[in-house]
């Protein structure tokens, strides 16, 4: 049986600096899921004209930079992470080979197999964060799953965190000590009565 091998990861994009090529439906959807996440995040935006939405989605977000003019070798610089989001499939292809070139990971919007990560459906409450990937089997899977998700997790799931933070500080011992005191509290949360 065929397994998911992708490692998942959370990036700290107010620490990375991320490129986006692309000004069109798709580098706005990209662009939309990064400030999502991370509302700080820095991301500069290359492309040769930008769409309404794309230009007002950004107009508050105080690290985002457009630039109006094709892409070139010189936009990977500096850059830690790559969107390739253009409708041009030989651009993208062009964006991917500039990025590997210069060592940057790289996500090539609709084209899997030049993909150096995904950007996953995410179910957000509060301080918790689950990421979700069909490893590119299903979109519509992973969309279902997060709309699952963002009903059953309650909102008061935050202040369960914040408890369980709290209890951790407090609790002394070794590392085992410690997990076998937070299993016994959090207990709770999946006895079935």
């Amino acid at each position: 049986m065929e397994e998911n091998h992708l490692f998942p990861v959370f990036f700290k994009l107010n620490r990375l600096h991320v490129l986006v090529v692309g000004g069109g439906n798709i580098g706005h959807e990209k662009v939309n899921a990064l400030l999502e996440n991370c509302p700080e995040a820095n991301i500069t935006i290359v492309a040769t004209w930008f769409q309404p939405e794309l230009t007002e989605l950004v107009k508050h977000a105080p690290n985002v930079e457009l630039i109006q003019k094709p892409f070139s070798c010189g936009d990977m610089l500096g850059k830690d992470l790559a969107i390739a989001a253009t409708s041009d499939k030989e651009l993208n292809m062009y964006i991917w080979e500039k990025a590997k070139c210069s060592r940057v990971l790289i996500n090539v919007a609709d084209t899997p197999e030049l993909c150096d990560f995904y950007l996953g459906s995410i179910v957000q409450k509060g301080h918790l964060k689950i990421a979700i990937s069909t490893n590119g089997k299903s979109p519509t899977v992973a969309k279902r799953l997060k709309e699952v998700l963002q009903e059953v997790i309650p909102a008061s799931i935050n202040d369960v965190l914040d408890k369980l933070q709290v209890i951790r500080e407090r609790i002394k011992g070794d590392f085992t000590e410690k997990v076998k005191q937070l299993n016994r509290i959090t207990d709770v949360l999946v006895r079935k009565d």
